[in-house]
């Protein structure tokens, strides 16, 4: 995106790619469906310890809807909504036609392409940049974008070699981590339930941070998975990065509150609680649950205890769920951290470190919840860094 409106906006514009084809996270985003944007936007739902108002200007600087019109009219990929989660996708539901169709663009508005070429190094010599390469000669450039993503998923490209760069240009950090990762667990009672999946809101509390998000959630062999985990995720592991302190996650494991399960479990002739419960949640999970709250599934409603009929209750909708690790950077669909954005200015996405040096994406300070969203930050960071580097 960035290359695409630095070239539309007249400058000689080449784009280093490390790969052979570029764009890998668009191949696998969306279970290769490609979430180009979300159809609605909640800026509270993006994460920053810089300053919110910052994020804001910068989530602002290209709204949703021309940013829609651009892929429909400018890219030429017709969008679908999926109104349950709130997505958009591309119509054909490939994601090779989105970075198919971004590569075509950037090429008909001029963009040259350097593929298998991997930035080793970038130099400031007097009034131009200095940009070195593994292989071949330097290259020389008034401005430089740097668009290299962060630390998540490696195998895409992403190796983190961006932020050592702009740590050696002066830029100071935000400590990076691993978001949107499942979890991990050595419980054998969840481990025993992979495969199974259902809708829960989950709630992740540290003594810094806490988080909460509604949607799916898959039991894996290693843990946990699924939308809202990912999105509760940067809790837990940010705390076990800050000196080992502990976060906690806890589950309302159906749509039923205090109340609508206390009703629920009221005694009604010689109905089992086992039956209630199941009737609400897949039987294995149940049993689980049951026994996580020491209640004897072949009890009868009526013989419920009001200690034991709160356990229960509180077991259904605020269940700790044991964890002890995440998946990192490996699974983990962005990096959390990065460059502060105090230190670039919101609208044009230039350094205040270096002269000609212009940042977006995964190596600032943002990022949001699964669904377009941190697609919506790339294209509107990368467009901004575009426009403003061209008339460097």
């Amino acid at each position: 995106m960035a290359a695409i409106f630095a070239a539309r906006g007249g400058a000689d514009t080449i784009l280093l790619e490390r790969t052979r084809d570029g764009g890998r996270k668009i191949l696998i985003s969306g279970g290769g469906r490609c979430n180009v944007l979300p159809s609605r936007l909640d800026e509270t739902r993006y994460v920053t310890d810089s300053s919110p108002n910052t994020l804001r200007k910068i989530l602002r600087s290209w709204p949703l809807a021309e940013q829609i019109a651009f892929f429909e009219r400018d890219v030429g990929i017709p969008l679908e909504e999926e109104v349950e989660s709130a997505k958009l996708f591309p119509a054909s539901h490939k994601a090779r036609d989105v970075r198919d169709g971004l590569i075509d663009l950037a090429r008909r508005s001029g963009v040259t392409f350097r593929f298998d070429t991997r930035v080793t190094d970038i130099r400031r010599d007097g009034t131009r940049w200095q940009v070195m390469v593994d292989h071949g000669d330097p290259l020389e450039a008034d401005a430089v974008i740097i668009a290299t993503g962060g630390l998540s998923v490696p195998n895409t490209g992403s190796d983190g070699s961006g932020l050592t760069i702009l740590k050696s240009l002066g830029h100071t950090m935000h400590p990076t981590y691993a978001a949107l990762t499942p979890l991990c667990t050595d419980d054998t009672r969840y481990a025993e339930l992979a495969g199974i999946s259902l809708r829960v809101t989950l709630t992740s509390t540290s003594a810094a941070h806490r988080a909460t998000a509604s949607g799916g959630f898959l039991f894996t062999h290693r843990g946990y998975s699924g939308p809202s985990v990912l999105n509760v995720s940067h809790v837990p592991v940010r705390a076990r990065a800050e000196a080992a302190i502990d976060a906690s996650l806890a589950v309302q494991w159906t749509k039923h509150d205090d109340a609508a399960w206390s009703a629920l479990l009221q005694p009604h002739g010689s109905r089992q609680v086992s039956s209630v419960v199941r009737h609400e949640l897949p039987d294995r999970l149940a049993e689980v649950l049951m026994a996580q709250a020491q209640v004897d599934p072949t009890r009868k409603l009526a013989e419920l205890t009001r200690e034991e009929r709160r356990r229960l209750i509180d077991t259904l909708v605020r269940g700790p769920l044991p964890w002890n690790g995440d998946e990192g950077y490996k699974k983990a669909e962005v990096m959390g951290g990065g460059v502060r954005l105090s230190e670039i200015d919101p609208r044009t996405m230039a350094s205040r470190v270096q002269d000609g040096l212009y940042l977006c994406g995964e190596v600032l300070d943002a990022f949001g919840p699964i669904g377009g969203y941190n697609f919506y930050w790339a294209w509107a960071t990368g467009r901004a860094a575009g426009m403003a580097a061209a008339d460097q």
